[in-house]
């Protein structure tokens, strides 16, 4: 093998690495530095200007203090808790419906439950805002007309609009994931499991779900990733009309409070590692729990 040919392969990963550092490693390390550091006025009434002070991990033990910071992570949590189950189990439903002997027209509804994701997370929000605002939403003059009384930016009613939203943007993109395993399933096992006279319900239970653990998963992994750096959906709803959830309801809203409306920016870049941090254990105890599961 000669010297060009060993490099090869390090030639065609060289920009993979390149645009990793770039992109992730870089942008880390330089919070890193930040959240070792503050912003105090160098004078008592602020004239002049700010000086930066090295606080080491003070920044650290602000945010794990920080009640808001704190109670943002148990927003998430509960949130999460009653998302999961829908978003997944949705799509885990839907994909099974299309890829049964039964289905008609896959193709079409493929594309007509998977269109919600296609349109931009921001133009979706601002939609749904709309939708559940009191003088604007046909929902709710439709919701009065029978007499139900329901406020979705209330107190008692945001969180559900904020699942809906989410369900809404997710299911379709997880059923194109599950319905793609289903797909990549062998045939012969499915047939083989009809002809011994088990039904749909019983054949998507006992053989189609067991054998797709892998894409249920990786799936799980996904919207717990994504579900803890919930941002925009309630950066909406709170702007557009639930003041009850507060400016700093999950963490990325804690931490874009503290970085563009206080300031603060070391106070938010640790929060953002914490963040990560807490990103990457409950990535790990998903796929440990994963495992577990296809192993069983």
């Amino acid at each position: 093998m000669t010297q060009f040919s060993r490099r090869t392969p390090a030639l065609f990963i060289a920009p993979f690495f390149a645009v990793f550092t770039f992109v992730m490693v870089l942008p880390i390390g330089y919070a890193a530095w930040m959240s070792l550091f503050s912003e105090k006025a160098a004078s008592g009434l602020g004239f002049g200007g700010t000086t930066t002070e090295f606080t080491g991990l003070g920044n650290f033990a602000a945010a794990l203090t920080d009640h808001a910071f704190l109670a943002g992570l148990g927003n998430v949590a509960l949130y999460a808790a009653i998302a999961l189950p829908v978003q997944i189990g949705c799509a885990l439903l839907l994909a099974l419906v299309l890829d049964s002997v039964l289905a008609r027209a896959k193709k079409f509804f493929q594309l007509t439950l998977f269109l919600p994701h296609a349109v931009p997370v921001l133009v979706a929000g601002i939609v749904w805002v709309l939708l559940y605002t009191p003088s604007l939403s046909p929902l709710t003059a439709a919701l009065d007309a029978v007499g139900i009384h329901w406020d979705f930016l209330g107190p008692d009613g945001y969180l559900a609009s904020l699942v809906n939203i989410v369900a809404w943007e997710w299911i379709g993109y997880n059923m194109i994931i599950f319905f793609a395993a289903l797909q990549a399933l062998p045939q012969e096992t499915v047939e083989a499991t009809r002809l011994d006279g088990a039904g749909e319900i019983r054949a998507a239970w006992s053989v189609k779900i067991p054998m797709i653990r892998p894409a249920v998963i990786l799936a799980v992994l996904f919207s717990c990733v994504g579900m803890i750096q919930t941002f925009t959906e309630p950066f909406l709803l709170y702007n557009g009309g639930a003041p009850e959830m507060g400016n700093e309801w999950s963490p990325m809203m804690f931490i874009y409070s503290a970085a563009f409306e206080r300031h603060d920016y070391g106070l938010s870049a640790a929060a953002s590692l914490l963040l990560a941090a807490v990103a990457a254990g409950l990535s790990l105890l998903v796929t440990r729990l994963g495992r577990r599961w296809e192993n069983a």
